[in-house]
């Protein structure tokens, strides 16, 4: 597995496009597409018994790694340490993960499910970060243990640290939430372990409380984010430089302002102030206390055409502009990117299995609903797909665009891809594709209806080789019926007959 670069000059394998990550790759991708879309009907991937697919561009996946590493290579000062770790949340997929790392991309976890993908995905610890609100004592001490990074969320989750590494630092949480780091929430100053203790590198998640986006479930940075330390509220500054000095072993800081609506500007602000907040603490420390700053992922993609804005480039050159004093070298780096990493490198295929219509508007029923669409389902605003029509042979459909719902096999009236979606009118036996689905969909799955997850392909295109010119690789096996069972309990069948 390749490892994390340290502000790395060479240029990554399999990348077909510019650095930026912008038009130049568009047209390349929607050509993949296509040939992957007829090579899976060719390969009988996608049939009457398969009805629905999930597949990845290898070849895009791998431009994306190279955009982010290149984007930040360019604005760090020679030598930085960068470890950019990706949110295995956006695809929790073993071949993923482990293509990520091949590229130079560590993983950052949220739950003993993810840090087991990613340790069997072959992540190092050193390259593994690992953060969640709601971290368990015994995940804590396995991460420690690992020497896996940790970004402690809260004062009580700092003490159980705290007692984990032999440091008693105070009383416990005393009267009052427990929420913050005022008065009363949280352990109070004492000594501290001497440097070294922890093997893991150790840090707090600030909320810099820039404001959110236009996605409210997605704003992490609000007055009142259920994550990190609320940075703005009464006392917590001053708790927050206080933490450090009495424990020489913190070393990292923490911020995540990003996700898909916040602007650029806004996530670069929540940077600018977890910098500042780390000046201040090395300026109250007399040395160089706080050697990294994770500054999070969250930039948003572009689900509207093929054109793919931002870029890592522009997230990159602004961060210059804003927090200089963040990438000249005094500070290592950490990003956690996920979405925009996958996201365009997706698509569902799923075959239309009736066509009909209902007040006049005609209506493509598919396999293709909430349990792989979820968030678009239940919030179509927020979620837009663009859909794609093939013909049952997967060659693109053409003809005149007709205002149609695309829905999906789920027993609710809301399970529709797309409504009233002007796309060349669909028949029986068609395809279609949901496109920019290669995060939080198809890997994500909703077991509505029970219906199954489906089986994920990543594809490689080899112009001239038999099938179409295309190669697929099994990520993960479609589930089937009998799977389905056991998972829902089939082997208690009996459990609840019990005598009165």
């Amino acid at each position: 597995m390749a490892s994390v670069q340290h502000n790395g000059r060479d240029t990554p394998h399999g990348t077909d496009g510019s650095a930026d990550g912008g038009t130049a790759t568009a047209s390349g991708a929607a050509a993949r597409r296509d040939l992957a879309v007829r090579a899976a009907v060719a390969q009988g991937l996608i049939s009457e018994a398969e009805p629905v697919v999930a597949l990845l561009d290898v070849a895009g996946i791998r431009s994306s790694a190279a955009a982010l590493r290149t984007a930040f290579d360019e604005v760090t000062a020679p030598g930085t340490a960068v470890l950019h770790a990706f949110a295995v949340k956006a695809a929790p997929l073993v071949a993923v993960v482990r293509l990520l790392g091949e590229e130079g991309i560590g993983a950052e976890v949220a739950s003993p499910g993810e840090l087991a993908l990613a340790r069997a995905a072959g992540v190092r610890p050193e390259h593994t970060v690992l953060d969640s609100p709601a971290k368990t004592t015994a995940e804590l001490r396995e991460a420690l243990a690992l020497g896996i990074a940790v970004n402690a969320d809260n004062p009580q989750e700092l003490a159980r640290i705290d007692a984990l590494i032999g440091s008693g630092t105070g009383p416990g949480p005393g009267p009052g939430s427990g929420t913050g780091p005022g008065p009363g929430t949280g352990p109070g100053p004492g000594s501290g372990p001497a440097p070294g203790t922890a093997a893991s590198p150790l840090g707090l998640r600030i909320n810099a409380q820039v404001g959110g986006g236009s996605i409210g479930a997605l704003s992490t940075a609000t007055a009142t984010s259920k994550f990190g330390i609320a940075l703005r509220d009464e006392g917590a500054r001053a708790w927050v430089v206080q933490a450090y000095l009495d424990r020489p072993w913190l070393t990292r800081l923490h911020t995540h302002s990003g996700s898909q609506g916040v602007p650029l500007e806004r996530m670069a602000e929540g940077v600018r102030t977890v910098y500042e907040l780390a000046e201040e603490i090395n300026e109250a420390a007399g040395r160089r206390q706080i050697d990294t700053l994770d500054i999070g992922g969250g930039l948003p993609v572009n689900f509207t055409s093929d054109e793919e804005t931002p870029t890592y480039a522009e997230y990159a050159r602004l961060l210059r502009e804003t927090v200089p004093g963040l990438l000249d070298g005094r500070y290592g780096l950490v990003t956690e990117f996920g979405r925009s990493l996958l996201a365009r490198h997706g698509t569902v295929l799923a075959r239309v299995e009736y066509a009909k219509s209902a007040g006049g508007r005609p209506i493509a029923v598919t396999h293709a609903g909430a349990q792989v669409a979820t968030r678009t389902v239940y919030d179509p605003d927020s979620w837009p797909l663009r859909i794609a029509a093939y013909d049952a042979g997967g060659r693109p459909r053409t003809g005149p665009a007709v205002a149609q719902d695309i829905a999906g096999p789920a027993c609710f009236a809301g399970d529709l891809l797309a409504e009233n979606r002007p796309v060349p009118l669909l028949e029986q036996g068609d395809l279609v594709a949901a496109l920019d689905t290669g995060a939080y969909y198809f890997s994500n799955h909703y077991a509505y209806n029970s219906l199954a997850r489906p089986g994920v392909f990543g594809f490689m295109t080899a112009p001239g080789a038999a099938g179409g010119g295309v190669r697929f690789a099994t990520v993960r096996a479609a589930q089937t019926v009998a799977e389905i069972v056991t998972e829902s309990g089939g082997g208690y069948a009996d459990a609840l007959l019990l005598d009165d």
